[in-house]
Parts: structure tokens; sequence; C-alpha cells
């Protein structure tokens, strides 16, 4: 153990205990530690079953002698070494001779706070230096991310957002985004930004879901502290950040986690639990102590040093079943011989207990694409604690139906309807995410049938019942504007199209639907109860058509929704409404200013005393083709129906 250390006994007690969530300060490089001003950097590295461990660098001209590395001798496995002449932006790496068959190889810092560019692997040492000025918005983070709240998130892809096309396609850097972004989403008026995975990783085209670099911002775009800059110029702009986050899997790269010393340290050794056929890649051993130290200190290290509001947590599924991806025979039953990944249940629990218990007002948003039970539900009572699911099944039922010639719709009429059985047994968020307009998919314009201008209406009227339907919502990008053509990692978006009113058309109703979600409480206020819903009809499976209330937290306060699923206009069509007076139309996604063909209701209707799907009251409407209309009731009577 050497004289200059940053590793306490009560680190290593934690550490072993595996309840160590701050490794980040501790493990990695971490320059001018110490407060006698002495100048260099101290280093320390998890490598239980090295026989000798140096640091190698730019400070030692890449020499494996120079700089060797002591081992604690308190059993932890933890290597340190305090290097003067090793500074801030020196590249490093540590040279790791295993106590296994003479193998020895060069790795890079799973704990680094910086990586070269890629293709290059070297860690970089990385004083995270950055004076945030978002303290109105943390200060006041717990109302912009409740579950009582709006959150219409705009899934987000940095490198293919926007790029320099005159500049050989370039994407643009943290610094250039923090220009347009928080402008654009401000305008658009989404209440959150969802970063694909902007950790470090080796292949672009992974899109970041192959992780490398647990504790770095990729440097394709720029620095630690500029994507800092970008987050809190977001926050300045009142745009919650939730980040994608990866500890399902990560890549076998030679130069990174797999076999790290030798043995199979992060990853489980037999392959029937650590290697996942779908990815080809290693899945983390959730059983080792000091395996979930490092994913929980990850989670937490972005919402501290990156100010993140919540992680969107990838593949959960794939985490939860021992037989994911596998035929029988290809993978090993639980001590208790089910399917069921124990540890991976437990290391969930303890990652949102761990997330909730140090920033309560964050959220955690689950991939979950299967029926596990409690999800959102709290730990307490046998939940995963997670505060958020993605409701795949709801998107997998409305794009399906979405994608039909409107005269076969009324054979699948339950496909509209079926969500709204188990809508309330989780804290939902609708998701048309990048893996619907990816591999052969379609953009989200190109899935909806008819002509350009029934793809339209198809596309304003699911964006419409996607806002009206019980749940938070979250839309990738280009969508908004209808992008035509399928997401492209290494191209921007189809901005030009907004050159034509057609879609500039469906860029202004996505920004109205975000306005009226934020502006009206029945569309937010209870998402996850029953209470905030109600049928008013949905058996017109004949005609295609559907209507629903909405209901918030002030008495007497509906908001109407009637969706029309054919290209025929429905007139003196009669719904009924829980009180008297006279209802407006707030929104008509089939208003001129959208591309649609103008057709409505004179600015709303007057309730007659004529009882109707089971009210008092009715109103009778015009229903535009292909359309969605939203109305609320203004003379509103004390007794509801």
């Amino acid at each position: 153990m050497i004289k200059d250390t940053l590793i306490t006994e009560h680190d290593i007690y934690l550490f072993k205990e595996g309840s160590h969530f701050d490794l980040y300060e501790k493990l990695g490089a971490h320059p001018d530690p110490f407060d006698d001003g002495r100048k260099g950097t101290f280093f320390a590295v998890w490598a239980p079953n090295a026989v000798k461990v140096s640091v190698i660098g730019d400070f030692n001209g890449w020499d494996n002698v120079a700089n060797p590395m002591v081992p604690r001798d308190d059993g932890s496995g933890i290597w340190e070494a305090f290097i003067q002449n090793a500074g801030d932006g020196d590249c490093y790496k540590y040279h790791i001779c295993s106590a296994y068959e003479g193998y020895e190889v060069d790795k890079s810092d799973p704990v680094a706070f910086f990586t070269q560019k890629p293709p290059l692997t070297a860690s970089v040492i990385r004083k995270l230096d950055y004076s945030w000025k978002d303290s109105a918005w943390m200060k006041e983070r717990k109302d912009r991310n409740s579950l009582s709240v709006p959150f219409n998130v705009y899934e987000f892809h940095p490198g293919s957002w926007r790029r320099k096309e005159n500049e050989d396609n370039r994407y643009l850097t943290y610094r250039e985004l923090a220009e347009e972004l928080p402008e654009y989403l401000d305008n658009m008026g989404f209440t959150h930004v969802e970063f694909m995975p902007v950790m470090e990783h080796p292949f672009y085209g992974s899109w970041g879901y192959q992780t490398t670099g647990y504790f770095a911002p990729t440097s394709r775009y720029g620095f630690p502290e500029e994507l800092m800059f970008l987050v809190d110029c977001l926050h300045q702009k009142g745009i919650g950040v939730i980040l994608d986050w990866v500890p399902s899997h990560f890549p076998s790269d030679e130069y990174s986690l797999v076999y790290f010393d030798g043995s199979h340290l992060y990853e489980h050794a037999d392959p029937k639990k650590g290697f996942h056929p779908d990815w080809k890649s290693c899945i983390f051993n959730y059983g080792r102590k000091e395996v979930v130290n490092f994913l929980i200190s990850s989670a937490l290290f972005w919402l501290d040093r990156y100010h993140a509001d919540g992680l969107r947590i990838d593949a959960v599924a794939s985490m939860l079943y021992l037989d994911y991806s596998r035929e029988d025979g290809e993978w090993i039953p639980n001590e208790y011989g089910g399917r069921e990944n124990l540890e991976a249940i437990s290391f969930l629990r303890r990652m949102n207990e761990a997330v909730y218990s140090r920033f309560p007002d964050v959220q955690t948003i689950a991939e979950e694409s299967t029926a596990w039970p409690m999800v959102t539900r709290p730990t307490s009572v046998g939940g995963l604690g997670f505060g958020m699911k993605w409701n795949m099944g709801w998107m997998h039922d409305i794009l399906d139906y979405m994608s039909k010639d409107p005269v076969y719709r009324k054979y699948n009429h339950d496909k509209l309807t079926f969500s709204l059985i188990y809508a309330f047994n989780e804290n939902f968020m609708l998701s048309i995410s990048h893996d619907e307009v990816v591999y052969g998919k379609g953009s989200l314009l190109n899935k909806m049938p008819g002509d350009d201008w029934q793809k339209r209406a198809n596309l304003r009227l699911l964006l419409g019942f996607m806002y009206g339907h019980p749940g938070k919502n979250l839309l990738f990008m280009g969508s908004e504007f209808g992008q035509r053509s399928e997401w492209d990692h290494e191209s921007d978006l189809e901005w030009y199209l907004l050159d034509s009113p057609e879609h500039k058309g469906l860029l202004e109703w996505t920004r109205e639907l975000n306005i009226l979600a934020f502006s009206n409480p029945q569309l937010y206020e209870k998402d996850f109860v029953s209470q905030g819903f109600r049928w008013v009809d949905c058996s017109d499976s004949e005609h295609s058509i559907i209507s629903f209330l909405r209901k918030g937290s002030e008495p007497n306060s509906w908001i109407l929704g009637v969706c029309n699923f054919t290209p025929l206009p429905r007139h003196n069509y009669r719904i009924g409404v829980p009180h008297a007076g006279f209802w407006k139309e707030l929104l008509n996604s089939d208003g001129k200013e959208y591309g649609g063909s103008g057709q409505g209701n004179l600015g709303g209707t007057e309730t007659v005393p004529i009882s109707y799907h089971g009210m008092n009251q009715s109103i009778v409407v015009t229903l535009p083709p292909l359309a969605i209309v939203f109305f609320s009731g203004q003379q509103v009577q004390e007794n509801e129906n």
C-alpha cells in the first residue's frame, strides 16, 4: 500500500461490502489530489488477479516498467500509484500481467473520466472542473420531474440531429449543440430530452449501446466540460435531461472491461450467463459485489457530476431473464430452478434505491418489454423500484393498427383499446423511439397508409392519440416533422423538408400538442391512476371511432378526445358528455395550418339534454377525416354523471 492514497479503510470496508457507490472519487485517475500543493496524479484500479500492474502513458513514453503500481494489503485487489509527472490531458493505460497463463494486456481505465477519440483507445487524465449556472433549475427540479407533471420527451442522437454538410458532413460538437438544441426544444414545447448513450463506445454504429466508458462521455463531440455546458444550457431553458444508460452488457474489445486482469472479472465466466447471443457482447456478473459497486457508481456519477435529471435503463428484460434469447440447454437456471435472474433483480432494486435515496428529484425509466410485474412499484413491496417504464405493448399495437388500410381497421379495433386494460398497472411512458425507424422498418411517416395527404393525416392522428392516452410521451427526433427516410446515424435529419408547408404543418402540430399537454393538467396529473381516464365510447368499431375523457385533480374538469381513424368525415356524430354547457374545440389535427382539410366545429358546440353513452348530456359534432379533436367543457355544473 502506498503512502499517498485517496483510499481509506472505510472505503475498503464499503467496497468489500458491495455498498461503495462513489468509486469515481477513489478509483481511476485523479490529478493534483492532495491539499499540500504537490503536482501529480493518483491512480487506482481493481485487478485482484494480477501479479503486476503498471501505469503507461505520455508521461513515461509508454514504458511498462517505469511506473509500477502497488497492491493494497487489505485483500481488496486494488492497485495504487502516485505519479508526479502525470497531469491533466495525458493519455494513459494500465499494463496488466495476470496470475493466469502469463497473460499480459494494456487496458483502458474502467473509471476514466475521458478517453481518446475512437478508434484510439487510451484513457485521458481529466480533472472535471465546471462552474454550473443551473441553480434555478436544480432548485425547482423536483417540481419539474415528478410523476404528476408533463413529460413530453424528445429522444435525440447527438451525432445525427444536425450535421455540417459543408464541412465533410461532420457532426456537431457538444458546444455547437448547445447553441441550437435548447432553443429548438424550448420553441417546440418539449419538457425533456433523452440522449441516446453519450458514454464512450468504440463502434459508432452501436449508437452508444455498446459502452466501454462508464464514466466518460464520448470524445467524438468534445470534452466532458462541454457536455456539462450543453446540459447546463438545456436546464437554463427549462429542459430536463435524461441519459440512456446500459448496465445490461458491454462489448468484448480487448482493451476494455472483458477478461480485465486475465480473469472474468466483470463478466460471468460461463458463456451461458456471461455472453449475450443477440449483441455478441458480455453480460455483467451482478452477483459480484465489486461489479455492483462499479455499476451503481456509474449511475450516480451521471446524476452527480453531469446534473442528469433521469436515467433510461436499456434492455432491462435481457437482465431479468436467464433464458433471454436462449434455447433450451443454453442457459443456467437459478438456485430454485427458475429462469429469473435473481442477482440482476437484486442489482436493479439496489440501483433504484441508491438513485432515489441520493437524488429523490430524478426519475429512472425502464425499457422493459415483457409483463414483468411491479417494475415501477417500490422495492419495499416487492417492485423493482423504477419511476417509469416504456409501454412497449401500446407501441406495438398502435403502430400495427395505424399501418393498416383504414378499410381494415374496424377488424383490429381492439389494438386501439387493449392498452387501457393494463394502462394503470405501471407508470407507463408511451414511447415511439429510434428502434421503430431503423433496420428496414421505415420512417414513422412511411408506416402510415394512403397517399401523401393521408400519411400526414394519419401521423397527426397517431401523435394526437398518443398525447391523449394516459402516460408520459416520448418521440424520436425527426418524427415531429414527418421525416421521410429511415433514420441514418451517418446523416442528419431531413431538415430541408421544412421548406414544404405540409411538413412545416406537421412540426406545428407537434408543437401544439406539446403546448396542449403542458397547459392542461387533465392530460398529465393523473396519468398513472384510473380516475384520470374514462371511456365515452370504445366500441364503435364499425366507424373506427373512439372517444374518451381525461380528468385532472380539479373537480368537474374534463378534456374530451375524439378520434376518427377513417378518411371519411363524420357529420352530426353524437357523443355523451359529463356536464352541460359549451364544449370548446381546443385542438383539431385537421386544421389547415397543420396541413389538414380544415373541417371542424367552428370553435365548439353546446350540449343538449339528450342522454347518450350513459350520460345525461350530449353534443353533436363533426369529426374530420383521419383526425383527432380535443374539446374542453367551459360552463361546468356542480354535479357530474
